[in-house]
């Protein structure tokens, strides 16, 4: 198994990305991949909260490219900040116009306007064509840790293409129900969550879970009962199935991880607390 990268929520923390991913020893000063054939896998919610959005976006789309000149991969899910943004988009061009709300609920999420004015049309088809979830290797790609996905589809294949035609659908009913369905999150952490990870990894392949969604300090602080200081590094938890990787990144200073996974599960951690890169 190559070399598998994982990195949670950045919304808009640039520089922190910047600075994680070089680090990490996964690109260079300005931004160019040294990762070789690693796969990097990003879980989502690229935009909101944080000032850089868009640059966020940008470099993941650069690294796509770099990485497969080198034989490496990236991969880069969908969270439900990027359906908030495209629903803002499409269905609430002002907030004359918005009546079932969609862009007021991206703004009270931390919608930025500066996303809306510098998104390019590429960039728009780019968060459309994201994918929901990945299988690679022992481990399950998901943005939340939510059991929506199984609602979607029996396979990785049939819940991309589900979440695929909603997008392009236009249905905004549908859209809101596809966003209310990130709310139900949690679920490998209570009320018999192992035995839902276990319906996950048996659905759709895998032996671990990897998640964003969640910030760590929240489990450790409301579910798991750990000390804070612990919210530094990705949380394995459910019997050992699930890794929580949301750092909370936009949210405080000292955070910002990204985590080296292997078979059997965390195989290293590199924290970048308080830590930023010029832009």
């Amino acid at each position: 198994m190559r070399a598998l990268w994982v990195i949670g929520d950045i919304h808009g923390a640039y520089g922190k990305l910047r600075a994680t991913l070089w680090q990490a020893g996964l690109i260079d000063f300005d931004g160019g991949w040294t990762a070789a054939d690693a796969h990097l896998v990003f879980l989502g919610d690229y935009v909101d909260r944080g000032p850089q959005g868009t640059e966020v976006i940008r470099l993941i789309r650069s690294l796509e490219v770099q990485a497969a000149e080198f034989g490496g991969a990236v991969t880069a899910l969908l969270g439900n900040h990027e359906v908030m943004l495209l629903a803002a988009l499409l269905f609430g061009h002002s907030d004359l116009d918005d009546a079932l709300g969609f862009r007021e609920y991206w703004q009270n999420n931390g919608g930025q306007a500066r996303d809306l004015a510098l998104l390019d049309p590429g960039d728009l088809a780019w968060l459309e064509a994201r994918p929901a979830v990945a299988q690679i290797g022992s481990w399950l790609l998901v943005h939340a840790d939510s059991p929506m996905y199984l609602r979607l589809g029996e396979s990785t294949g049939a819940v991309n293409a589900h979440v695929r035609a909603l997008l392009l659908e236009r249905d905004a009913d549908a859209w809101g129900a596809f966003l209310n369905a990130f709310a139900d999150r949690l679920a490998f952490a209570l009320n018999g969550g192992e035995k839902t990870a276990r319906r996950m990894l048996r659905t759709f392949g895998g032996d671990h879970l990897a998640h964003g969604h969640t910030p760590v300090y929240v489990l450790l602080d409301e579910y798991l009962h750990g000390p804070a200081l612990d919210a530094g590094a990705p949380i394995l938890y459910a019997d050992k199935l699930c890794v929580a990787m949301d750092s909370g990144m936009a949210y405080r200073d000292d955070a910002g991880f990204i985590a080296r996974l292997d078979e059997d599960g965390i195989a290293e951690v590199i924290s970048n607390p308080g830590g930023s890169q010029s832009d």
